[in-house]
């Protein structure tokens, strides 16, 4: 059923609504003005209309939201980019991660060290001289990376820098544990070079996934992948040959070659676990 009404279209002009199809048809023969429909919700139509096949509020033939006389100016919906949310470690996660990372680390220094083997970085350059003086290599390793502190806090803040002191000093710690826990053991020189620097690199990624490193190279490595975009890995493996080709003057050709190698594996697992841009954790 349509709803009985009088509405008004102009001066004079008035067209009643119709009550059916047929009423309609007529309607709109008699009438100067199209009907109006005002249905009730019975009715089963959705909206009143002025004129048949016009938009409500809208003159008949124009555009909407276009004023008449203008053209309709093509919509281009932008769509807003979404940045994705940056979730970040909780403290609890940070200590763990410092600890994880640094006894496995230990742990692959201790094998390195097992074969009288070397690797790159201020670790390499701690072995080296704990080979030829008397002091252990926890002690050496620490008072080696101490000049680099200094860059961190220059370049990277406070926070970093603290994280990186207790990352050194847990891993000087965890190198006098591990002799104490496994003994005097004899390994097979090429298990020990390719399992120490595998140990050693999945504990620099879990370090740096928390804001840490072993100081030295690690940072400038770092430093230079943040402010250049050149790979944490590949910017180590450099610096690794440099340390690398020193330890011939301490330890045999075959020493050296073996733990070239092994420092190849190491960096390797930086270059391809650590790309800049790949990990958004804080």
């Amino acid at each position: 059923m349509y709803a009985v009404s009088n509405v008004p279209f102009g001066a004079g002009d008035e067209c009643p609504v119709v009550h059916s199809r047929s009423h309609l048809q007529n309607c709109l023969m008699t009438s100067p003005a199209p009907a109006r429909i005002d249905p009730s919700p019975a009715a089963g139509l959705p909206v009143a209309v002025s004129a048949i096949g016009a938009t409500p509020g809208v003159a008949a033939g124009a555009t909407p939201g276009v004023t008449a006389g203008a053209t309709a100016a093509p919509s281009a919906t932008a769509t807003p980019a979404v940045l994705p949310a940056i979730l970040r470690h909780s403290v609890l996660e940070d200590v763990f991660g410092l600890l994880t990372g640094t006894f496995v680390a230990s742990f692959g220094l201790f094998l390195l060290k097992t074969s009288a083997a070397v690797t790159g970085g201020t670790a390499g350059l701690a072995l080296l001289l704990s080979y030829v003086a008397p002091l252990p290599f926890g002690v050496v390793f620490f008072a080696v990376n101490v000049p680099f502190f200094a860059l961190a806090l220059w370049k990277k803040g406070w926070n970093f820098t603290l994280r990186t002191v207790l990352a050194v000093a847990l891993v000087s710690c965890f190198t006098a544990l591990h002799p104490l826990a496994f003994g005097a053991v004899e390994l097979n020189p090429v298990y020990a070079v390719i399992g120490g620097n595998i140990f050693a690199g999945v504990g620099l990624l879990i370090l740096f996934r928390h804001k840490a490193s072993l100081g030295g190279f690690n940072i400038l490595a770092l430093l230079l992948q943040e402010r250049l975009g050149w790979r944490a890995g590949y910017v180590q493996m450099v610096l690794d040959v440099c340390v690398v080709s020193a330890a011939f003057a301490v330890v045999s050709p075959a020493n050296v070659a073996l733990s070239a190698a092994g420092a190849v594996i190491l960096n390797l697992i930086l270059a391809l676990n650590h790309r800049p841009g790949r990990y958004t954790g804080a």
